[in-house]
């Protein structure tokens, strides 16, 4: 299998009206990728940039980030034609690994823009190379820039940043040596611009220290917390029934938190994220994960918080 290695760079009008009114919020003008075969040795590359058939003007902000002009875009060959030939490029084995989730997300909007054949019909696996460095190398959370991490591992800057040829080049070479570093590879991601269409095609991975399930649609947040698997709070490690500490309870209408209790691996988390589809409906993206006792008391005293919060909201009314 190899590895593509993705950057995008793309232009946008200046206001949010005509964004709209294109039907298109961000334009792909230029493909920068790297191939890595099994062994992580570049064996090709692709650039090309793209000719605008959406926006006529350069977004300032983007042009100054990127330093392309709209008159060395004009005689470029269109999207439809540099994206069927980069597809054609990656070849039939591959894994797409990006700085982030936003290149896969506006690959597939652009493809969809112009009636192109999709990449998949449902979540693709990818690796979202930001995430692994943080899971390399700090605390799981944090998400740095491509040149923060850059210069993190002493890697040689040769050309300037923010152009997708280049940009890919600096990706892989902080992918290399993030797969050199340890089995930071089994945590991949999935991008989630085609949703699983049936309960059938809900993901359910568990990873060392984690588990991460993606649901269908529904039409609304009550329909989907009322799915006896979005609220499941089984044990992700053993699959044991658990003592419910701290039941769902929501901060802001678009995350959920649970505290449970498993005799054997003790107290785990859950965190329910809702999320908006393209079809104006709602997915969930569940995580679950081993916690101390100390937040364990976090969660009760954000729990304890909003409810007085409530309370005080009842009261004033």
């Amino acid at each position: 299998m190899n590895y593509i290695i993705l950057d995008l760079e793309w232009n946008q009008a200046d206001d949010l009206k005509t964004k709209l009114e294109s039907g298109l919020m961000f334009e792909i003008i230029e493909i920068g990728a790297i191939k890595l075969n099994s062994e992580m040795i570049e064996i090709d590359s692709f650039h090309e940039l793209i000719k605008p058939q959406v926006f006529d003007h350069m977004n300032q902000v983007t042009g100054q980030l990127i330093h392309i002009s709209m008159k060395e875009l004009q005689d470029c060959r269109s999207f439809n034609e540099a994206a069927a030939d980069f597809l054609r490029w990656c070849g039939d084995d591959f894994i797409f690994c990006t700085w982030g989730s936003l290149d896969l997300t506006e690959l597939q909007r652009n493809m969809d823009f112009y009636n192109m054949p999709g990449l998949s019909k449902k979540p693709m696996k990818y690796y979202d190379v930001q995430k692994l460095f943080s899971i390399a190398y700090e605390d799981k959370k944090k998400r740095r820039t491509l040149q923060y991490a850059v210069e993190f591992l002493h890697i040689a800057e040769e050309v300037p940043f923010h152009r997708a040829d280049a940009d890919a080049v600096y990706t892989a070479e902080v992918f290399k040596r993030i797969a050199a570093a340890g089995s930071v590879l089994k945590y991949y991601s999935f991008d989630t611009y085609h949703l699983p269409q049936n309960k059938a095609e809900e993901i359910n991975v568990v990873f060392d220290d984690y588990a991460k399930y993606i649901s269908r649609e529904f039409i609304n947040k009550l329909s989907a917390m009322g799915d006896k698997d979005v609220v499941s709070t089984r044990c992700f490690l053993c699959g044991t029934k658990t003592r419910k500490k701290v039941p769902w309870f929501s901060n802001n209408g678009k995350s959920y938190y649970s505290v449970m209790v498993c005799p054997k691996h003790g107290n785990i988390k859950g965190k329910i994220r809702m999320k908006k589809s393209t079809q104006d409906k709602v997915f969930v993206v569940k995580t679950m994960k081993q916690i101390n006792a100390e937040t364990v008391n976090d969660i009760i005293s954000k729990r304890n918080q909003i409810r007085e919060d409530r309370r005080d909201r009842r009261h004033r009314s």
